[in-house]
């Protein structure tokens, strides 16, 4: 009898310790302080998470969004980099894809031929950076694209009443999440880890989900070369209906205003 008891303890506390280690992979139980390491900010509460987020991401340089966000009906991919002065990436729909470049205010184009659809100019357009005028109807549609305010302002938006979710990772990064109106007024996940920049986004009624990273690293962004510009002059071409989405100028236009993130 005597060495049983010892050799039961001893089961016991090996069962215990394998337990824990398990919890331990989710950061919970048996000691475990899931918040031990990060920032603090899983300790606040969702309102004062949500400040935090947006008060680091209005003070950030620049950042890298990627994507899907729907607009007008229609669904477009996002790969853009962005910093106060300008930006450039890709824009996919269905339909097209282009790319887009901003130096300063200096908007720029870029689209393959079918784009311009039955421009007399379409041959000569596609697939060169072709300046979009600041005159022309599409130029703040399209510079929304490109502007890191705008398009933040737009996207960190949650409706409802807020609540802090479970702890999770976007990509190798510890986050947690903040829910408004359980989930249906959107998403957002919060860096655990330095600086609590929003990570991602899931937007309230099924409006996109977006990933936000490469917060404050900058990146050079220079004008096209000249032999791959075209300046068409004070107005873009009419192209092939865009409807839905952001476009060169058209007669049946776009009615998307400057902000691409609203529904």
């Amino acid at each position: 009898m005597t060495a049983y008891f010892p050799a039961a303890r001893l089961r016991r506390a090996a069962f215990i310790g394998v337990l824990c280690a398990g919890l331990a992979v989710t950061g919970t139980g048996c000691g475990e302080d899931p918040d031990e390491g990060t920032n603090g900010v899983g300790k606040l509460s969702a309102d004062k998470i949500e400040e935090k987020a947006k008060a680091a991401a209005t003070e950030a340089d620049a950042v890298h969004l990627s994507g899907t966000l729907v607009s007008g009906g229609k669904s477009f991919t996002l790969d853009m980099r962005l910093k106060s002065d300008g930006g450039s990436g890709e824009v996919k729909s269905n339909d097209d894809t282009f790319q887009l470049l901003r130096v300063g205010e200096q908007l720029y184009l870029k689209a393959s031929a079918a784009f311009w659809g039955q421009s007399d100019s379409a041959g000569k357009l596609g697939d060169k950076f072709v300046k979009v005028p600041e005159g022309d109807p599409s130029y703040k549609q399209f510079r929304g694209f490109t502007d890191m305010d705008v398009l933040l302002d737009g996207l960190l938006g949650l409706e409802g009443k807020l609540a802090k979710g479970s702890y999770t990772k976007v990509g190798h990064t510890r986050a947690v999440q903040v829910t408004a109106d359980a989930g249906k007024g959107g998403k957002l996940s919060v860096s655990l880890e330095g600086t609590p920049y929003p990570l991602l986004m899931e937007r309230a009624g099924g409006a996109g989900r977006v990933e936000l990273a490469e917060w404050g690293k900058t990146f050079p962004l220079e004008a096209p070369a000249q032999d791959q510009t075209v300046d068409y002059g004070s107005q873009l071409p009419t192209t092939k209906d865009q409807s839905g989405g952001p476009a060169p100028s058209s007669s049946k236009g776009t009615g998307q205003g400057a902000n691409p993130t609203k529904p």
